[in-house]
């Protein structure tokens, strides 16, 4: 990678914390989900957001248009949950879904990459995230509005490297 698009990559996910309030909601309570897995054939996600945030709605509805499942959870603390997932606060976005493996999945990941993900699982995995809300990306859907935006292979053990960047609208389908 060039120094110019490490320097972008940086800046993506040290910025992306500062725009993640508009889906915070510490007073949540915990609550059953709305979608529940009903084969045994698609892959089950456990959905942990705020009860108030519109865009992850709308990518449970991507997911589980792409053939994923998923259980919805309020917890009173999201970010607890993160922590407890390791998921470091510069990787962190506005929901976690997680599989019965426990792979997680940070925010508006295209459900496409998800299936690759667990198609083949890297050694040592603990997901993928898309650091923030970008623009364009499954569940933030603004008409022709596109920024493209990295998505981040994260270790247990706290490495991180670029797992894809989706340049375009057409590569999250």
């Amino acid at each position: 990678m060039k120094l110019g698009k490490k320097l972008v990559f940086a800046g993506l996910i040290t910025g992306s914390s500062l725009i993640l309030a508009a889906c915070s909601d510490t007073e949540a309570q915990d609550g059953a989900g709305s979608t529940q897995a009903t084969a045994a054939g698609p892959v089950a996600l456990d959905v942990y957001k705020s009860p108030t945030c519109g865009c992850c709605e709308s990518w449970i509805e991507h997911a589980d248009t792409h053939g994923f499942t998923s259980n919805i959870h309020h917890p009173e603390n999201l970010n607890g949950v993160k922590d407890e997932l390791g998921i470091a606060p510069r990787f962190r976005s506005c929901h976690t879904a997680v599989t019965e493996e426990g792979y997680a999945f940070e925010g508006h990941v295209p459900a496409k990459l998800v299936q690759r993900f667990l198609d083949n699982p890297p050694e040592g995995a603990l997901g993928l995230a898309v650091p923030g809300m970008p623009a364009g990306s499954p569940g933030m859907e603004y008409g022709d509005r596109f920024d493209p935006y990295p998505v981040v292979l994260l270790y247990e053990d706290g490495r991180f490297e670029l797992y894809e960047e989706i340049n375009e609208q057409e590569m999250q389908y």
